[in-house]
């Protein structure tokens, strides 16, 4: 049985910790430290403030059952999340955070192990700016095109940089509250080109990035060395991340025929290609076409189709009067117990659990 945790903040969950514990690889009194509630899970988040704009954050947990996370949205901040073991694992990503209202789900008994590192103002602008100027001009058009969207949702008036958009949309977040999910606030077109986005945002963990990430975990010093040397290694990790983008967008030059396949795929989950049509429309082979959506996606050309397919789906039962039959049709599935097993094993959740959570905290 899932429980709903209806907050305002995900610390709802945890209880204040001790610097003695046996988990943490470092500490120091200036650290917080929290700990899951027993009735939660297990483990612990570690925050150090290295900056007033800037802070590492060290997450180590595992749940108990599965939770359905609800609560207004975040405003500004900007978090580079690294994933070590969990959904996702080995891989690094970029999330700002808008206000918008966060309704997401963590399943159980899955180890959840990440470093972050957290930017506020002034240097939230700074590295937002840095990311964006690391991305294809159609990526980051893309970009510029869900910012305008959301500055609008948030009151924006006369055109802006998106810079000038970013700055308002983070001021305004806090004085109107959130507006909505991600899922509600995009157009079809839009949320498309989000997820091209999210896989431009999306960078395997380097050798290097590990290297430092190593750093942090074992970092030998104490007091004010060890924040100034904890602050180096985080921002080298960024700026590693930030490498790899550029890395990354230079390698779809060649792979376009790749990030085509992708938006067939994304544009037709319900009657998608053949691998064989699929390679034959954009050029290649199923031999090519399998190596590059691995070096591209991480995955074959079926997962993700899946992946797309689960997310489009997700976002159908947040914002669409439809049932679960409805929805699985929809996004290409011709058997709902299929859809079902699918869903939860990806979402963590059965379709109807979460149409109904995501409902009833409809705003």
């Amino acid at each position: 049985m899932t429980k709903s945790l209806i907050k305002n903040s995900a610390d709802d969950w945890f209880l204040p910790g001790s610097l003695n514990d046996s988990r943490l690889f470092h500490t120091d009194e200036a650290d917080c430290i929290q700990v899951c509630s027993p009735h939660v899970g297990q483990g612990y988040r570690q925050t150090i403030s290295l900056q007033d704009d800037v802070a590492l954050v060290i997450i180590d947990h595992t749940l108990n059952e599965p939770r359905v996370i609800d609560r207004p949205g975040r405003g500004n901040c900007l978090e580079f999340e690294f994933r070590l073991a969990g959904p996702d694992a080995g891989y690094g990503s970029f999330i700002p955070y808008f206000g918008l209202k966060e309704f997401w789900t963590q399943p159980a008994q899955k180890r959840c192990f990440n470093v972050e590192v957290w930017f506020k103002r002034p240097a939230l602008i700074t590295y937002f700016q840095a990311f964006l100027e690391r991305l294809s001009p159609q990526i980051q058009g893309n970009a510029e095109r869900i910012i305008q969207l959301i500055y609008r949702r948030h009151g924006g008036g006369s055109r802006s940089t998106p810079m000038g958009m970013l700055d308002q949309i983070f001021d305004r977040a806090k004085e109107f509250g959130p507006h909505g999910t991600f899922e509600q606030v995009l157009t079809d077109a839009l949320y498309d080109r989000a997820l091209a986005l999210n896989d431009s945002a999306r960078s395997p963990i380097t050798p290097a990035m590990e290297q430092v990430i190593g750093q942090i975990l074992s970092c030998p010093y104490q007091g004010a060395t060890r924040r100034i040397y904890l602050e180096r290694q985080a921002l080298k990790l960024v700026g590693l991340y930030l490498e790899a983008i550029v890395q990354q967008q230079s390698q779809e030059t060649d792979l376009d025929y790749i990030c085509q396949a992708g938006a067939i795929l994304r544009n037709q989950l319900a009657n998608p290609p053949t691998i064989e049509a699929l390679a034959r429309q954009v050029g290649t082979n199923r031999f090519y076409l399998y190596r590059g959506f691995q070096q591209r996606y991480g995955t074959t050309p079926f997962g993700y189709l899946r992946d797309c397919r689960l997310w489009q789906a997700r976002r159908l039962l947040m914002t669409a009067d439809l049932s679960i039959r409805q929805v699985a049709t929809a996004v290409g599935y011709t058997s709902r117990s299929n859809f079902a097993l699918a869903f939860r094993q990806q979402i963590g959740l059965n379709p109807k659990t979460f149409q109904t959570e995501a409902w009833q905290r409809a705003i």
